[in-house]
């Protein structure tokens, strides 16, 4: 398989504040040094991409270092938490900006989708955009003429095509921006985080056409994206881009997992300081945890094995209405369930600290890292006191993957859960002839 994409010590520099060094005699100096093929001596000084952080100095490193291949008809994710140089990534590779230093190697016309409306001019039609549009990208007119019934169709905007897009909502724009991106035949298709814009039903269809572009056409795709579910449902390959480095570049489920874990949240047991604490002034939470039938913390827990998240909570004043809330979520990010202590409804709480513990069975969960989230609430009227989410975690594995629990498979099984179900004994009838 061909190289599509080729990055090598690719970095971006950014100055904040006026552009330029700020004196001729500096502006000299930077092109006599990039004369010598020098290191440019105004940009030794700059810091890393932290907008966390209050910086020091005026130039800062949107990409550093960063070097990678993707080879023809990858589909790859490209993940990260917000400013972490995703975007500015992405506006190298589709030559919307230049690199600092380093090089990009691209094999192939570009078709990218940035940002709402790129390349459309608000009092221009539809029509006449999508004309506008393709040009830009590099086609033909013969060529847009050919697939500018399918585009109006993949849009859903034959109502409105002769009508200005400055009247389009965002929604419509993006609709008509990746419809002329997916269909015209470039090699590589790069898409932002904008499809966010659009309804639940488009992504879907989104998806579904980078899909068909990725595998049934053999053209490369780079989607950006905080949904880590279309990620993984769309790439088998992904970067974690942190802070403008690249930490992990492989499996998407290994990097998704990694990106997830990034922070406090691989960890099987919270214990709350008293001013940390989430709470009301009715109950505060003390301790969540995750425990194995032996009640004690564990991290790893054996698919086969069942498992429960043990709560502990102090109840500041008396009520007769107080419900303890359990959420679930996998590595995806999708909501997998929610579980209430409605046994409890009519209780009495007096002041003091309590324990409840919710009981997941085995053979029940997906392998791989979970999500927790604990909420207390009452009902009489409808009240949250707190929900804590995604602060603790544990992780699913399978510890019988050898022949006798799943024949000679020893990869991931795909799906939310994976309960162990009972399949009758195949019988097969002979019919005479």
């Amino acid at each position: 398989m061909s190289i599509a994409i080729k990055a090598e010590e690719l970095s971006k520099a950014y100055q904040l504040g006026e552009i330029g060094t700020g004196t001729i005699s500096r502006d000299i100096e930077r092109w006599f040094a990039k004369l010598r093929g020098k290191e440019d001596p105004f940009l030794k000084i700059g810091e890393t991409n932290d907008r966390t952080t209050i910086g020091t100095s005026d130039i800062v490193w949107s990409l550093k270092d960063i070097n990678f291949e993707i080879e023809q008809g990858d589909a790859v994710g490209i993940i990260g938490r917000n400013g972490a140089g995703k975007s500015t990534l992405l506006k190298v590779l589709s030559r919307v900006t230049s690199p600092t230093t380093g090089s990009v190697k691209i094999k192939g016309r570009v078709a990218s989708l940035l940002e709402v409306g790129t390349g459309f001019h608000p009092e221009l039609t539809g029509r006449e955009n999508i004309f506008l549009n393709g040009a830009i990208l590099g086609m033909r007119k013969a060529e847009i003429k050919k697939h500018f019934d399918a585009i109006v169709d993949f849009a859903g905007v034959e109502r409105y095509v002769d009508t200005p897009v400055k009247r389009y909502s965002s929604g419509m724009y993006v609709r008509l921006a990746f419809a002329v991106a997916a269909h015209l035949e470039s090699e590589i298709l790069i898409v932002d985080e904008v499809l966010a814009v659009g309804d639940a039903e488009f992504q879907k269809k989104c998806l579904g056409k980078m899909g068909e572009v990725s595998k049934g056409e053999g053209r490369t795709v780079l989607f950006v994206s905080h949904n880590m579910d279309s990620i993984l449902r769309l790439c088998t390959k992904s970067i974690l881009i942190k802070s403008g480095f690249i930490v992990s570049n492989g499996n998407s489920e290994e990097v998704i997992t990694k990106y997830l874990n990034d922070g406090n949240t691989n960890i099987s047991s919270v214990e709350y300081s008293e001013r940390e604490a989430p709470a009301s002034e009715v109950v505060r939470l003390l301790k969540a945890e995750v425990i194995d039938d032996n009640f004690k913390n564990k991290t790893n827990f054996s698919i086969d094995r069942k498992l429960g998240v043990k709560i502990s909570f102090q109840v500041l004043r008396s009520t007769d209405d107080l419900i303890c809330g359990f959420n679930l979520f996998n590595q995806g990010e999708v909501h997998i369930l929610s579980s209430h202590d409605t046994n409890n409804v009519q209780n009495d709480y007096e002041e003091g600290v309590y324990e409840t513990v919710v009981w997941l069975p085995a053979n029940f969960l997906a392998e791989g890292i979970h999500f927790c989230g604990i909420a207390l609430m009452s009902y009489k009227p409808f009240r949250i006191h707190f929900h804590d989410i995604n602060r603790f975690s544990f992780n699913i594995v399978d510890s019988r993957s050898g022949k006798t629990n799943r024949g000679d498979y020893t990869g991931t099984i795909p799906g939310i859960i994976r309960p162990k179900l009972h399949w009758d004994e195949i019988k097969c009838t002979t019919y005479a002839q």
